[in-house]
């Protein structure tokens, strides 16, 4: 019998599902609409052909991903009202008998089932979808290594994790969550800073950046913002993705800047220039920082939160999970992470709003650091080679874009650049 927990669960879940079918039906009534004229800021900078492509690869993902988020719902009503997390709980229990040990080997179980369950989906789009539009180049044989490269990895870093958060749990008492929060911080400062230097390069290899026009361009870059670095890298993305991209690693004297290969084949020095110095803005302006700070303080809350909701029976009861006091740690964090997400769903825009916004402020600070020019041309290009649509739904993209569309993106830029040259003036 359903508890009213378990009726408000419901009924957020069915909301939001709801919801996101009717943002995909609005994104794709866009698109569609859109598919057969190239925007008039794009026409003399982006093909029919590669327009049209981007609106039948949007389209075709988010078919793809309406059938992903049905099966995920599924599943999540198996584990729980279906009584798979009942199941593997008492079998565990029986192996192996309470303690630290079922709970982890508990959580480890249902990981092995959702890996399974989810694995075609993977398959299907980077083999498929992926494919048909010309970005995969990872080979099968790829596919395979790397699934079981995080799978090890996630062991190795998860289960050290996983066993201080359920013997703090288990042992430290009421205030177990606020040592447990702790740990969190310092587990993941840790993985910051060793993560360029020991985990990547488990995935790909990393070369440093070599000489040429490129390469004094950017030193000049990070010698005029004042940037210290620990090395400047090219990534061998092009083994998996056709996508181009780059980005800064690590914090305090680790920081690392990567380009992946696929950019630097795509766009010229003063175009990689231009969104260097607009990553580079992110670390001046302390988006990152301020994104950690928020982060830490988000984690927070919801370790009180899990707290307080592990020592619920109504909590368990209303999900279909058999409550057991001396043995819930595994079941009450399963459970929180499938929850949490229903619930905090309607906030989407909220977080994306700041994300927005820190993409403008890195624009204006790459405006005023290098060629403003240069960093619309490089947008254009990546907006083409990554086949993304420029025209999104515009309440789509404020639960789904953390970046601005591409019209309003170049627009503030324009902006930037004509009011640094009449100040230079």
């Amino acid at each position: 019998m359903f508890t009213t927990f378990g009726f408000t669960f419901l009924f957020f879940l069915v909301l939001n599902f709801f919801i996101k079918f009717w943002l995909d039906c609005r994104q794709i009534r866009s698109v569609r609409s859109h598919r057969d004229c190239v925007p008039h800021a794009f026409v003399s900078k982006i093909s029919l052909f590669s327009h049209q492509k981007a609106a039948d690869y949007t389209i075709t993902s988010i078919r793809f991903t309406q059938k992903e988020r049905f099966a995920s719902l599924i599943f999540l009503m198996i584990s729980t009202f279906g009584g798979l997390i009942n199941w593997l709980s008492q079998t565990c229990e029986n192996l192996v008998g309470p303690g630290i040990v079922s709970q982890l080997l508990i959580v480890v179980s249902f990981s092995v089932v959702n890996t399974l369950c989810f694995l075609p989906f993977s398959w299907y789009s980077q083999f498929s979808i992926e494919e048909r539009f010309g970005f995969n180049t990872q080979t099968k044989s790829r596919f395979f290594k790397d699934l079981g490269l995080n799978i090890i990895l996630s062991a190795i870093i998860g289960l050290p994790f996983l066993t201080l958060l359920f013997y703090l749990w288990e042992v430290v008492g009421p205030s177990w969550w606020i040592w447990a929060w702790l740990f969190y911080v310092i587990f993941n400062l840790a993985l910051l800073w060793i993560y360029p230097t020991f985990i990547a390069p488990i995935f790909n290899k990393f070369t440093p950046l070599p000489e040429g026009e490129l390469k004094k361009r950017v030193d000049s870059l990070l010698d005029r913002i004042g940037f210290e670095n620990n090395g400047l890298f090219v990534m061998d993305a092009s083994k998996r993705s056709a996508k181009g991209n780059a980005y800064m690693t690590g914090f305090g004297r680790n920081k690392r800047i990567v380009f992946f290969d696929t950019l630097l084949s795509k766009l010229e020095p003063a175009e990689v220039e231009a969104v260097l110095a607009h990553e580079l803005g992110h670390y001046k302006l302390k988006h990152i920082q301020k994104n950690m700070l928020v982060s830490f303080t988000v984690s927070f809350v919801f370790f009180a939160l899990l707290a307080y909701l592990a020592q619920c029976a109504w909590f368990y009861e209303g999900l279909g999970i058999s409550y057991q006091p001396e043995n819930f740690q595994a079941s009450a964090l399963l459970l929180f992470f499938f929850v949490l997400p229903v619930f905090l769903f309607p906030l989407t825009p909220l977080t994306n709003k700041l994300s927005r916004k820190h993409e403008f402020e890195a624009d204006h600070f790459a405006v005023c650091n290098s060629d403003g020019d240069s960093l619309i041309s490089a947008l254009v290009k990546l907006f083409n080679d990554n086949a993304s649509t420029l025209t999104p739904d515009s309440i789509y993209s404020l639960f789904y874009s953390s970046h601005p569309d591409a019209s309003t993106r170049i627009e503030a830029i324009r902006r930037n650049e004509t009011r640094n040259t009449h100040v230079s003036k």
